[in-house]
């Protein structure tokens, strides 16, 4: 029986992956450290430890203790505006934390593959729709600090010859999401908003396109990855085909919501105008069906569960380290020395 580190766990995508992983007969711990994760998330038969990946200490007795066969890096705090503001935060949570798992993964000898979630921010404005092959260029922290994971992942490689798999998913949603987090994840910003009956907010004129992602067309692909050795030392793309606007989604939501449309535009934010990838590297390499959950179906299995999980609190995040600059309606959050 083959044993999985899932840091992340207790997260969205992670809880997910740890899923499945016990289905496919997998050993889980999960490591999650619940700064954005629930431990109601974590799977029944998964092992949990309260903790975190930039815990040196405790991350070298868990690999000496469990003798991990493969590591599925999901732990990191993904948002990419707020990143240019929390940029030590970032890092040490999205690189440093991430180098404390490389180092024991190569020190255990053990670990036959390591997968990461890395993102689509990787390729920062490059012209849509993305291929693996385009030279990333990542214009916020939060995308460097993956590509910089990347990188350190292949250098790894070559040097200690420690296998790994990386993915760039995108704008992933569904079950167990948290809905509450302001800052990421527009999907369940909208349906939370919709939930609190309150307009959809959207940054600047809302025709910025995104493709969104079911959480069952990566995450499956995410656990099984293991068990295609051809995709070892790759890069993949996954997620949703078909670009749709912000306003486009805004509707779709309060459609399946049951709500009428209600927008509020603020000021426009430095983000990325255009994201969306193309997934046939993926397809053709791990032989994923073509046609994932379409955004209907997704949306409306998404708000079944919203309705009966119900509105949360919008979270704020305390720890910011540089407020200049900031979208006026998260500035107005930060208060006291900062």
């Amino acid at each position: 029986m083959p044993t999985s580190l899932v840091t992340g766990g207790a997260g969205f995508i992670g809880s997910h992956v740890a899923e499945h992983l016990l289905r496919m007969g997998h050993r889980v711990l999960v490591l999650d450290d619940l700064s954005g994760g629930d431990a109601a998330n974590v799977p029944a038969g998964a092992a949990f430890v309260a903790g975190s990946v930039c815990d040196v200490a405790l991350v070298d007795s868990l690999f000496a203790d469990w003798r991990f066969d493969y590591v599925y890096h999901l732990a990191a705090y993904a948002a990419e505006g707020l990143s240019h503001f929390i940029k030590r935060y970032n890092y040490n949570n999205n690189v440093l934390g991430s180098l404390n798992l490389i180092n024991a993964a190569v020190n255990a000898e053990t670990v036959r593959c390591f997968v990461f979630t890395s993102s689509i921010a990787v390729y920062g404005n490059a012209a849509s729709p993305l291929t693996e092959d385009v030279s990333p260029t990542p214009i916020d922290p939060y995308g460097i600090a993956k590509y910089t994971v990347e990188q350190e992942l292949a250098v790894t490689h070559e040097m200690f010859g420690l296998p790994y798999v990386i993915f760039r998913p995108h704008n992933v949603y569904g079950e167990r999401q948290n809905i509450g987090d302001r800052y990421r994840n527009v999907v369940g910003i909208f349906m939370n908003q919709t939930l609190r009956d309150e307009p959809c907010t959207v940054f600047g004129d809302g025709e910025q396109t995104r493709a969104f992602s079911y959480i069952d067309d990566v995450a499956m692909p995410i656990a099984d990855v293991v068990n295609q050795s051809q995709a070892y030392n790759q890069i993949f793309n996954i997620g949703g085909d078909i670009p749709y606007s912000l306003n486009q989604l805004a509707a779709a939501v309060s459609e399946v919501m049951g709500v009428p449309l209600r927008v509020e535009h603020m000021p426009a934010r430095v983000e990325v105008t255009h994201a969306y990838a193309d997934h046939r590297k993926v397809r053709s390499v791990l032989g994923i069906d073509s046609s994932p959950v379409g955004l209907e179906e997704g949306l409306r299995r998404m708000a079944a569960w919203a309705r009966q999980h119900g509105p949360q609190e919008p979270s704020v995040f305390t720890e910011i380290e540089i407020p200049r600059n900031m979208p006026p309606s998260w500035q107005a959050l930060v208060s006291g020395p900062v």
